[in-house]
């Protein structure tokens, strides 16, 4: 009887430690052209408009508990054009309008270097920070963009990527090459029911 229950002792320990170094899933997003209108160097908070249904989007994962992050490159701060605080300021104004709609994101970051930098896309950098800081499965996350260096960043680190026509998006469409998007949708609002068909997917 002693020995049967340290045995369940032990697939008890097994499974919890299991479940404390499980890696998930997440939903990455650029923010300028994807969350909000594109506005050239953003630097001041009256003038973000988040995309129509964007939020709604974003509370959508919330509600499957999907982690969502934000990575956006900021060069304008590293260009001299506005200090890294107005940066903060458009941030902190972005998480109100969201808190607003009832959705949030888990964690933002952003590189405000130009022009060499690990952390800038198209390099992984911040998406592989973020999965060492969150626990994430790259090969099971998202990144969706407006841009050929949001979805190179997310090939390099191993997501799926999902091509947006908002911001940038329409533009660059024409001159990407095919294989550099999984999908490819109007905006992210239009995404959101392949995004909740894919990530609830995952859970089953």
């Amino acid at each position: 009887m002693a020995g049967r229950g340290g045995e369940s002792g032990q697939r008890v320990r097994r499974d919890v430690l299991k479940s404390l170094t499980l890696k998930e899933p997440a939903l990455f997003l650029d923010r300028d052209g994807v969350i909000n209108q594109e506005v050239h160097y953003l630097h001041r908070p009256e003038d973000l408009d988040l995309i129509d249904g964007a939020a709604e989007v974003i509370a959508q994962m919330n509600r499957l508990s999907l982690a969502v992050i934000i990575v956006t490159n900021q060069s304008g701060i590293g260009r001299g054009r506005f200090p890294e605080s107005d940066y903060h300021s458009v941030q902190e104004r972005l998480i109100e309008q969201l808190k607003n709609r009832h959705a949030g994101v888990d964690s933002t970051y952003f590189c405000p270097h130009y022009p060499d930098c690990p952390s800038r896309k198209p390099r992984p950098g911040m998406l592989l920070r973020a999965a060492k800081e969150h626990n994430l499965d790259l090969n099971l996350s998202i990144m969706v963009g407006d841009k050929g260096s949001d979805l190179e960043a997310g090939r390099a680190a191993g997501c799926r990527t999902v091509l947006v026509r908002t911001g940038y998006g329409a533009e660059m469409e024409g001159s990407l090459p095919a294989d550099s998007y999984d999908e490819i949708f109007d905006s992210l609002a239009d995404a959101g029911p392949y995004l909740q068909t894919y990530f609830t997917g995952l859970s089953k």
